[in-house]
């Protein structure tokens, strides 16, 4: 019998990740806001729900995929005086959430599960929207090692690596330390190659260079920022698609937050969410995050 599973959230990185599943024989019934995002899945043989608490009627696993720490506690938990889904699961349901979310929220909502008799794992990705469509997407989970045992199916038929990363949230913590390196080495690559291109130097000759040579990152090799540069890139394609640049913003205000709630310094992190919300102001905020290039690219 097929593992019945309710995936809340179907943007980017949802709508694959749900269609992954189906596509790996679980019985998948999902819901979004978005008409669009239901449609999508609904079209690879997904179930679309109308609601939330229909998607999760009777199911032994709900997965989300949602923006914000204030969508996850209220899905979970509740708000405007509406119960959230942890009070209509069975008891020993299993919970997925994959957002990035705040490390307190996920610890907040796992502790509201678990008085339910419920299990959940914070299970925050890394590999972007090609590794969700393409089923090769990292999971960094915070949570009881038991719990994840029971995911990882779910999470094999979704990503290629798992990481347990330690308690409940842990994963979120993990994930905004990776984001946070992200960040910084996306906006410091595009600042050299700006650099390079203000003294005359050929960008795409200059990304090659740093790519086998000590200056080398996923930002030179896989999303460089330059356009023209790697043809597949969101940048050689008007910075469209990709990872937006206000998700970047928003997961480096957590880190900085991560980082105030035990007094840990990091001012490159906080440097780079500076430019972010500058890149954000200057009207790029739904485009690739590697636009943040747009700041530093040499004028005239």
């Amino acid at each position: 019998m097929s593992t019945t599973i309710a995936f809340i959230g179907l943007g980017n990185m949802g709508g694959p990740m749900a269609i992954n599943l189906q596509k790996a024989g679980f019985t998948v019934s999902a819901f979004d806001l978005s008409a669009d995002a239901l449609a999508k899945v609904k079209a690879e043989g997904v179930t679309a729900a109308a609601s939330a608490s229909e998607a999760a009627k009777g199911a032994q696993v709900v997965i989300s995929m949602l923006p914000a720490s204030r969508h996850v506690e209220g899905l979970y938990l509740g708000a405007n005086g509406q119960a959230g889904l942890l009070a209509g699961l069975a008891e020993g349901a299993l919970v997925i959430d994959c957002s990035t979310i705040a490390p307190a929220s996920a610890k907040k909502v796992a502790e509201a599960a678990k008085a339910r008799g419920l299990a959940m794992i914070d299970a925050p990705v890394s590999g972007g929207v090609a590794g969700a469509t393409a089923g090769t997407l990292t999971f960094i989970v915070g949570g009881d090692a038991a719990a994840l045992e029971r995911a990882r199916p779910m999470l094999q038929a979704m990503g290629k690596n798992i990481f347990h990363m330690g308690d409940a949230g842990a994963g979120q913590v993990a994930k905004l330390c990776n984001n946070m390196a992200l960040g910084v080495i996306m906006a410091v690559t595009g600042e050299a190659l700006a650099l390079g291109a203000a003294h005359g130097l050929d960008a795409k000759a200059l990304s090659q260079m740093m790519a086998v040579s000590t200056g080398r990152s996923w930002a030179t090799e896989v999303c460089n920022p330059w356009p023209g540069v790697l043809e597949n890139a969101p940048a050689s394609r008007g910075y469209s698609g990709g990872f937006g640049n206000d998700l970047m913003l928003k997961d480096l205000g957590l880190a900085v937050e991560a980082a105030m709630g035990v007094g840990s310094p990091i001012p490159l992190g906080e440097l780079a969410r500076n430019l972010y919300a500058l890149n954000s102001q200057a009207g790029r905020g739904g485009l690739d995050f590697s636009s943040v290039v747009k700041l530093l690219e040499p004028k005239g």
